[in-house]
């Protein structure tokens, strides 16, 4: 049942606001009318183009429509506490069109704990009007205003999507109304404590176009039946991955060609390679061949409006071990807002009346309940949790909630992933103390300090002890940025004998900008540890945080010593790499130092929290290689773009990068050749045939012998060897069963003519000619007319099959042909090579591929490469956007994901600190934004080890132990070495007497 539309001029927020809430009186009216934005920059919207090099990374998370839907969307967040601030900084980083903050309310003591652009200076200050210009530095794209008048409807619908936090039941409701009756989307956030709530209404029609983000599937088909209905076979390489309910196409089907361009049509998969269509009994025969590819078909989803999901709510779970919570939850919300109506407060820490109360309100609730929502037996334990709590104020359950709900907002603007459907509750109590009594009302009173939101859950003690910690964070990246926002709002490392050591070796990239928030375009080149600091440094001045510059690994360990791991509390990683983990995982293991582990892709991310001597390590467990493209495919049996990328990769690599490197090394190694010849298969004859080249058969001494060179390789690439390839392998080849040789993976090839008025053909050439200039030193040009003027006057060779050419079918072929090694050969190349002496002071310039810099030809020479050898084989190419995110192998990222682990890598901290000892307590995670799905688990115990040695003179002659995976006895034992029965080893616990 719905109100009756509001007036036009009515208060939507109420009339009676509470003191502290973000609609508090306690500021007079500025305007209601958006300030000016203060960034003064280009907005986003219709009149501008994405900017790909700020948005690139975020862009292979939602795609280009997804994003120009963004910024046209304008969105009000409402309440510019640590929760507001922290959904405004995500969503002004993903570029919508613009935002408004609004806070009626003035900064608290108690907001310093979390709202991360707040300073002790600003106590007394309007929220909203304090946090605007540092809000607006995050995008210079997005103009972000402040508003301290009442929320009236003229003012409401002039957004797309309103976001309330901190808000009373009551305004929440009068809002709600208003917002699902004009179309407008909805977003309700709240946190309490280590409680958290998530509200979304997108209305009664929304459009998804995407409800998981998942590049579509493609597979190559086998087999199609005449039948009712037809069921398609794939080839059996891999799965096809479909789903029933899936819509497909087709292309290149042989025989039956009613299939290709037809219309998308809905399968029920039958098994993992097999699955039925429509019915295709009237179809012509299937011959072979044939490309099924995914069809993400838009969708209409419905939502019920907050007075009416209230009553009757849809959850989605977040940890399935308490699948009862959210129902409870949902009843203890209620009645805590009842409670602060009541008495312009939430319910005092730890204080058994209020607590007493809060349980008699949410029983009442319950009771007034519709039957399908009322609880048998309501948790009156856990209400009494929520009443000790609700004062608290955490930024780690601010990080979670408010990336949650920034990844909705986006959702809302841009109709990509599935929306939350459409209350979320989650809640960390694993966090307390292990020991219940250890907390009392007076541990948990306010200090008038900036940990009071914090004091207030965990007490003064928990305080101390997060001043004195000792951390090492690896990486000031996005993780790394997040992780020291959460760290200088927690306290941790801000008191005495308290440090953080933060190191980082990279610089900032205009890239980084778009969810690395510390960092500001100014910031471009600078250091990222040392700006990391500077910027947490203003969020909290009593954080003590060293930066460092140095990479991590055995040739730091003279800095990163026995003495600086055994004064640490705990390590954090920030990395983007599995090796680079490992090394600290096993680190972390020798020092037995807690790890706190953690990553995304994309929508999804990960949490482990490893503890010495209770949790498995990091490299206990490890993911399955990832699937290599076999050689033999990339030289000569590509079938997709990833194919004709990686093989455009190996290109740049062996003619700018390789070829290079080895041409400097004989000039200045007097062993390059001896050591050379020991390599192992024909690699030795590989790499002299590429000195030779580069010295003697195909070293430039003009800019226009760089272009005859790319010139010639293009034909050699695209014409000549496909064409001895035909000629080895005819199109009508058959193999020894008789079955066609060009069929199933194997696509056949065509030639290239080369022309010049051709933009690719010249793209190549352009790239090609210009890399290859820059390995010598020579002076490139842009200049595509001028280039197109010398291939006028470039000769190239007619080219002529040769028989008795071996190429190699499989790899496994290609392996037995390595080797052996013609030695006669390899002499007649060292003989013709030129001695490093005639070549005095001659080098060249290996080049390092870099996918972000647009200027450089390296993007221009990958996509040319690619996308030429895909025409070759008829594979549909790739634009330069998704030839980035392949070649480059980019990690897709997006600030909300990044935003939501790092807050549950935070609350793990809570428990690190504190030396909780139960493994139950502690959270390994996993979470997926785009459909929705949050995962938890316990970790897995520490392997045990019962380990036999002799202590001679210690007494333990003979006697069996029990080690605990990691310890430095077992280490010391599995690697062979001597034990001094006289150093005592913790953590090896007699067994039996043997």
């Amino acid at each position: 049942m719905s109100s009756s539309p509001l007036s036009k001029k009515r208060r939507v927020s109420g009339p009676d606001p509470k003191p502290g809430s973000n609609c508090s009186p306690a500021h007079s009216v500025l305007s209601e009318v958006p300030s000016v934005p203060t960034n003064g920059m280009a907005k986003n919207g219709s009149e501008a183009d994405i900017d790909e090099g700020l948005y690139s990374r975020q862009l292979y998370v939602l795609g280009h429509e997804a994003m120009k839907r963004l910024q046209t969307s304008s969105v009000l967040v409402s309440g510019l506490r640590g929760l507001g601030v922290e959904i405004a900084k995500n969503i002004i980083l993903g570029g919508v069109k613009a935002v408004t903050l609004h806070d009626q309310g003035t900064a608290q003591w108690a907001d310093l704990s979390s709202q991360f652009y707040l300073r002790e200076e600003d106590i007394g200050k309007n929220r909203a009007e304090v946090s605007q210009p540092r809000l607006a530095e995050l995008n210079s794209y997005v103009p972000v205003s402040a508003y301290t008048g009442p929320l009236v409807e003229d003012f409401l619908s002039g957004f797309q999507v309103v976001v309330l936090t901190n808000t009373p039941l009551e305004d929440q409701l009068r809002v709600g109304e208003f917002c699902h009756s004009r179309g407008i989307k909805l977003v309700v956030a709240d946190t309490r404590g280590l409680f958290g709530q998530l509200f979304c209404d997108f209305g009664e029609e929304m459009i998804l176009t995407d409800s998981n983000g998942e590049q579509p599937l493609s597979a190559m088909v086998s087999m199609v039946t005449k039948d009712n209905p037809g069921v398609v076979t794939c080839l059996d390489e891999a799965r096809h991955g479909f789903e029933s309910g899936d819509f497909v196409s087709f292309s290149e089907v042989q025989g039956m060609i009613e299939l290709n361009g037809s219309q998308p049509m809905e399968i029920k998969v039958l098994g993992p390679y097999t699955f039925s269509i429509c019915d295709t009994s009237g179809f012509s025969d299937y011959i072979r061949g044939g490309i099924v590819s995914q069809v993400k078909v838009p969708k209409k989803i419905s939502f019920k409006s907050l007075l009416a999901s209230l009553a009757e709510p849809d959850f989605v779970m977040t940890d399935f071990a308490k699948y009862s919570r959210p129902a409870q939850l949902h009843i203890g919300f209620q009645a805590l807002h009842q409670f602060c109506a009541q008495h312009g407060r939430p319910p005092r820490p730890r204080n058994e009346e209020d607590a007493t109360e809060l349980v008699t309100l949410a029983r009442a609730v319950n009771a007034r309940a519709l039957p399908a929502v009322q609880q048998d037996s309501l948790d009156e334990d856990l209400i009494r949790k929520l009443a000790y709590v609700a004062a608290g104020d955490l930024a780690p359950i601010n990080a979670f909630i408010g990336g949650l709900a920034a990844q909705e907002v986006m959702k809302a603007c841009s109709g990509k992933f599935m929306p939350i459907m459409q209350w979320l509750y989650f809640d960390a109590l694993e966090c307390l103390p292990e020991d219940k009594e250890a907390l009392t009302e007076d541990k948990c009173l306010p200090r008038q300090n900036r940990f009071d939101g914090q004091v207030a859950v965990f007490g003064s003690d928990l305080q101390e002890k997060l001043g004195k910690q000792k951390y090492f964070l690896v990486g000031a990246g996005a993780i790394g940025c997040e992780l020291l926002k959460n760290f200088a709002m927690i306290g941790l490392g801000c008191g005495e004998g308290g440090e953080i050591v933060v190191t980082d070796m990279d610089t900032i990239e205009k890239s980084n900008l778009n969810r690395q928030f510390l960092f500001r375009p100014w910031d471009v080149t600078k250091l990222k540890s040392d700006t990391a600091a500077a910027a947490v440094r203003q969020m909290n001045p009593h954080i003590r945080v060293t930066s460092h510059q140095n990479r991590v690994g055995p040739d730091t360990e003279r800095i990163y010593d026995d003495d600086f791991f055994q004064n640490l509390d705990g390590v954090a990683n920030a990395l983007d790499n599995v090796d680079a983990r490992m090394y600290m995982d096993r680190r972390c293991v020798y020092y037995r130092k807690p790890l706190l582990e953690s990553g995304t892709l994309g929508t999804k991310g990960n949490v482990q929290v490893v503890i010495p001597f209770l949790t498995e390590s990091y490299s206990s467990s490890q993911d399955p290689p990832e699937k290599s493209i076999p050689i033999c495919t990339l030289k000569n049996f590509p079938n997709a773009i990833e194919h004709t990328l990686q093989w455009a990769r190996d290109e740049f690599e062996g003619l700018f990068k390789q070829p290079a490197e080895n041409v400097n090394q004989y000039l200045t190694d007097p062993k390059f050749v001896e050591r050379t010849l020991r390599l192992a298969g024909t690699q030795p004859l590989e790499v002299l045939e590429a000195v030779q080249r580069s010295l003697v058969l195909q070293r430039p001494q003009t800019w226009a012998d760089c272009v005859t060179w790319a010139c010639h390789h293009w034909h050699t690439q695209y014409s000549n060897n496909i064409r001895q390839l035909l000629h080895n392998f005819p199109p009508d080849q058959l193999t020894s069963s008789g079955a066609p040789f060009w069929s199933g993976p194997k696509r056949c090839p065509h030639p290239l003519t080369f022309d010049v008025n051709n933009p690719l053909h010249l793209d190549y050439v352009m790239a090609a000619a210009n890399l290859f200039a820059q390995t010598y030193g020579l002076t490139g040009s842009q200049d595509r007319a001028a280039v197109a003027t010398l291939l006028q006057s470039v000769h190239v060779p007619e080219f002529t099959p040769k028989s008795g050419v071996k190429i190699h079918v499989s790899d496994q072929e290609l392996q037995s042909a390595n080797a052996s090694v013609d030695d006669s050969r390899l002499e007649e190349l060292k003989a013709t090579l030129p001695s490093p002496e005639k070549l005095s002071g001659f080098k060249m310039y290996p080049i390092d591929f870099e996918k972000d810099d647009d200027s450089n030809f390296h993007m221009d020479f990958i996509v040319a490469a690619s996308n030429l050898r895909a025409e070759n084989y008829d594979i549909p190419p790739a634009d330069r956007h998704k030839s980035k995110l392949i070649a480059g192998k980019i990690i897709p990222a997006i600030a909300t994901t990044t935003a939501a682990v790092v807050g549950l890598v935070c609350l793990e901290l809570y428990k690190v600190v504190q030396g909780h000892r139960q493994l139950d307590s502690y959270k390994n995670g996993f979470l997926n934004l785009a459909l929705p799905f949050f995962g938890f688990s316990e970790p897995l115990a520490a392997p045990r080890h019962q380990v036999r040695a002799c202590f001679g003179g210690s007494g333990f002659v003979g006697r069996a132990f029990l080690c605990r995976a990691g310890s430095r006895l077992l280490h010391s034992l599995s690697a062979g070495e001597g034990f001094c029965p006289c150093v005592p080893v913790p953590f090896v616990y007699p067994l039996v007497h043997s």
